[in-house]
This record gives structure tokens, C-alpha cells and sequence, in this order.
């Protein structure tokens, strides 16, 4: 809480609690800064924010006088984020900025980071915000700049001293970032995604490396050699660059890699000498992972014996293949993966472990690019012995329709058509045989389903508890 007369220079003194740019979510005292959205100006929600209870109004256009204070700026969305950090008083000067971005892979890689940092580290990303002291879902991957802070803020005062996150192409898109400076920063592995928001991939891997940029001169950049873009990303580069991957240069060598049921065995080559890690998690894919956690460690000054010995204890990662258990004789895998390379490395792997059949259950969001559907549907319908097509996010486009991009034009008949997504995981559970693997995917452990213009409660962890409960 602060004073609008210690925040803007000539103001009076009343109390500000918070700092909102969604009008139907100001409450008493609030501020309301006017940004300017893609699709959407706030300044045509004053009078509503006013109604719920603003305290002050901050604008870069003109507007009739009001009965409260207005502030005017030349740019509401460059002033959001001066104005957070003047609020929450620079949270992020507090701690240590662990940024990682990819297009697959992040999440994972954070929340490995999150675990190895712990006790005094914090997490934000798709699977929330989370600390020794609370955990919270979000919607965004990277939240927008008003809520971004009052996290940081949250993590201060809750005693943390590095905060890992990650860091979405979109947020750099939308300069919800542009502030921040990071001590260490992690490229897992781009793939062609989001394409709906940057138009082209170009345009993608631009926003990729724009955490790059944003590393200190004396801070760490994590870099993935296997990536197609690993030498377009180094060059953006400023600071010092660890390397991992399977090239005998790499600074972290992956020099073999087992996998099993049990989850995987790496064998590593760091400074020459040759190190192994067992892991619970599966997936040839999370040997990457684990290698840039590694680094991470590395990188903090952590000893490489205290690294190992606390990966090694990280057995699950929320809605990255994580293996479901309600006593079934069979096997369930939720996972996020929602595009053809996310699916086809998790198959690829499922179908390296399995002893009875896959059942697939998956879907392609509306409203997001059409043109890898179909790249999905084939990688499903290859490697699944059943595949049910479901809605994910539909949006404002038809199932039906989306469900047809991901089929195609194949010849194959591997597959059910179920609109509704709980009646598609209840189908799937009621149909899965004793060493069967049931896989989840696409929305990991999301917790509403877009639908038109509304967020619907929904999750796919909470489906599978109630299939259970009711059998």
C-alpha cells in the first residue's frame, strides 16, 4: 500500500492498495491504469473501474473530467511497468532472475530449477506460483505486468532469494519483461508454435531471444546445442554461455542416456570428469532438462555432488508426464504436450516402455494456429493404438471442425470422435486393460477450459480423480 502522492509527484495523499488494468477486478483504492491491448483500449473502461471503486486513473489520452484523480502519461503500457516496480519497490532488485524459455521443455527445467533451488527459491509459470509458503495457480505463463509484480512482491516478503520463471515468447511480445535483468537464463528447445500472436517464426525466435539480451553482462546463459536456433540465440548473447547436448564441446557432455520404466540413467561429462545421474523421470527428452538444471546448479555455485543428489529425488513434475495413481492396473500420463514435437517425444518413449496398448486422448485448441493440427493428429494416430479426439479450448471455433483438421486426410481408423473432454477421459479410463497406458494430453493440470469468451472451471487431474471415486 502506498500514497498516490508518493507514486505520482502533486498528488494528494490517499491510500492506493493494488494496481489493476481489468476493470471488473478494481476494487476499493485501487489504481487503474488505462494499457492498450492487441484488441482491447482500457480507456474505454474508466467509468466501470470508477464504479468499482478507483481510487485514481492513469491515461495517455484525453479524457472529461472525472471524480477522481487523473494521471496522464504518454505511454499507459511503458508506465504500468515503472509504476509496478515503484509500487512493489523494485521486488525485483530483491532477488536473483532465473528466466528459461523454449517451446517445450520450460516448464520441466523450471520446476527441476525450483526443486534443486529450494528452500529460499520461488517458481512462476504455467504450473503457478509456488513457494515453501504458498502455492496458486495463474492463467498466463508469464502473467501481465500489474500481477508480475505483486508476485515478486509475495516472494520477498515470503523470504525468497532466486526466482525461477519462466519466460513465454508472448511476454516478450507484450513487454511484460521489458524491465527485468537477468542472472541466469535457459534455452530448452524451439519448435514453430504460437504463430497465432507472432505471425511468423521469425518473429518467434526474435521474442525467444529477447531473454538474452536481457541477461547481465556478468550473469550465465544456458544454452541447448541440439537446438535448430542455438547459434542464432549465442549471438544474442552478452555474458558468459554454458553449452549442453551431445557434442563432446558441449560445457555439460550428455554422454549416454538409458531409459526404462524406472525413468532414466545419464552418464555426463563436466570440466572431464564423468558423472551419473538416475532419474526417476522418464523420457529420453528430460535428460536435456536435467542437463540445463545442472548448469543452473553450476551456475549458483552449488557443489555438483549436492546437485546430483537433489535431482535425483525429483520424481514428478505436475503435468509433465506425470504418472496418475489411483491404485488402477494400468497406466495414466498427464501431460501438456500440445504440439507434433511435444507428442511424438512422449510417444516416441511410451511406446519404447509399453507391454499393452496406448490410448490417446487429445485435442488442438481453437483460436490458436490450424496449421499444425494435422502435424498432431498423424503423430497420434501413428503412435497410438487408439486415439480419442476431444476439445481442448475450443474457444469460438467448432470441435468438430478442429477435430477434422487433425484427422485429415489419413486412411487410418485408430480413433473415437468425443466432443465433451471429461466424456473423452471417462471413455479412455473405461476402456484401458490391465498394462494399458492411458495418455492425457494437452492441458497438463490447467485449470479452466476456454470456451467462447469464458475460462470454465475444469481440470484434467481433477476428471481423472472423479472417474475413480465414481468406480
Amino acid at each position: 500500500m502506498k500514497k498516490l502522492c508518493e507514486l505520482y509527484e502533486g498528488q494528494d495523499a490517499r491510500e492506493i492498495q493494488a494496481i489493476k488494468i481489468n476493470s471488473k477486478e478494481v476494487e476499493k483504492g485501487d489504481i487503474f491504469v488505462c494499457t492498450m491491448g492487441v484488441t482491447t483500449d482500457r480507456h474505454d473502461f474508466i467509468d466501470e473501474a470508477i464504479q468499482n471503486g478507483a481510487s485514481a486513473i492513469v491515461v495517455s489520452k484525453d479524457i472529461s473530467e472525472k471524480e477522481v484523480p487523473v494521471i496522464r502519461v504518454p505511454d499507459t503500457n511503458k508506465e504500468l511497468q515503472l509504476l509496478a516496480r515503484r509500487f512493489y519497490d523494485f521486488p525485483d532488485q530483491k532477488m536473483k532472475l532465473i528466466g528459461i524459455t523454449g517451446t517445450n521443455g520450460k516448464t520441466t527445467t523450471a520446476e527441476m530449477v525450483y526443486q534443486l533451488l529450494k528452500p529460499a527459491s520461488a517458481y512462476l509459470g504455467t504450473n503457478g506460483i509456488r513457494c515453501q509458503k504458498f502455492h496458486e495457480s495463474i492463467r498466463n505463463t508469464t502473467p501481465d505486468v500489474d500481477r508480475l509484480y505483486l508476485y515478486m512482491d509475495r516472494f520477498v516478503k515470503a523470504g525468497c532469494d532466486t526466482l525461477c520463471m519462466e519466460a513465454s515468447s508472448e511476454a516478450f511480445f507484450r513487454h511484460r519483461l521489458d524491465l527485468l535483468t537477468f542472472d541466469i537464463a535457459v534455452l530448452t528447445q524451439i519448435t514453430e508454435d504460437h504463430l497465432n500472436i507472432h505471425k511468423t517464426l521469425e518473429n518467434y525466435i526474435d521474442c525467444k531471444c529477447q531473454l538474452f539480451r536481457q541477461v547481465k553482462q556478468d550473469g550465465v546463459a544456458i544454452l541447448n546445442s541440439k537446438d535448430t536456433y542455438f547459434e542464432r540465440v549465442k549471438a544474442c548473447c552478452n555474458c558468459q554461455v554454458y553449452t549442453y547436448g551431445y557434442r563432446k564441446e558441449d560445457t555439460l557432455f550428455i554422454s549416454s542416456v538409458q531409459t526404462s520404466k524406472e525413468g532414466l540413467f545419464m552418464q555426463f561429462v563436466y570440466e572431464g570428469k564423468t558423472y551419473t545421474l538416475k532419474s526417476p523421470l522418464g523420457g529420453l527428452f528430460n535428460a536435456e532438462n536435467l542437463a540445463a538444471a545442472i548448469l543452473v546448479g553450476i551456475a549458483s555455485s552449488y557443489k555438483m555432488e549436492d546437485i546430483l543428489e537433489r535431482l535425483s529425488k525429483v520424481d514428478t513434475i505436475e503435468g509433465r508426464m506425470e504418472n496418475v495413481n489411483f491404485g488402477q492396473d494400468f497406466k495414466i500420463v498427464l501431460d501438456y504436450a500440445h504440439t507434433k514435437d511435444a507428442l511424438d517425444q512422449i510417444l516416441t518413449y511410451l511406446n519404447r516402455i509399453k507391454t499393452g496398448r496406448i490410448i490417446t486422448v487429445t485435442g488442438s485448441a481453437g483460436g490458436r494456429e490450424r496449421e499444425k493440427r494435422k502435424g498432431m493428429g498423424e503423430v497420434v494416430l501413428e503412435k497410438s493404438d487408439l486415439v480419442i479426439f476431444t476439445m481442448d479450448d475450443p474457444r469460438c471455433e467448432s470441435v468438430d471442425q478442429i477435430i477434422d483438421e487433425m484427422i485429415g486426410n489419413s486412411t487410418k481408423q485408430n480413433y473415437l470422435r468425443i466432443v465433451d473432454r471429461k466424456d473423452a477421459i471417462f471413455k479412455a479410463l473405461s476402456m484401458a486393460q490391465k498394462n494399458d497406458i492411458v495418455l492425457i494430453a494437452g492441458k497438463g493440470r490447467d485449470n479452466y477450459m476456454a470456451v467462447l469468451d469464458k475460462y470454465l472451471p475444469y481440470c484434467d487431474y481433477e476428471v481423472i480423480k472423479s472417474y475413480f471415486e465414481r468406480n
